[in-house]
């Protein structure tokens, strides 16, 4: 029995690539508090917070559907 906890782009928190929805879920935290986190940090960091978003869209993986 695998207990370990894992992180994966969400199927039901999902606005663009599940990826906020995704590591809201795996923190156990409201997924409008993680979208609106990414965008302070996006905007406060001269939006290197998209850069962010696009390497965690590609490395974080899909829920696989039972």
């Amino acid at each position: 029995m695998d207990t370990s906890k894992r992180l994966y782009r969400s199927d039901e928190e999902k606005m663009i690539a599940g990826v906020c929805g995704g590591i809201a879920e795996y923190f156990g935290l409201d997924p409008v508090l993680v979208r609106v986190g990414y965008i302070l940090l996006s905007l406060f960091t001269v939006f290197s917070g998209f850069l962010a978003y696009l390497i965690l869209w590609i490395v974080i993986p899909q829920k696989k559907k039972n």
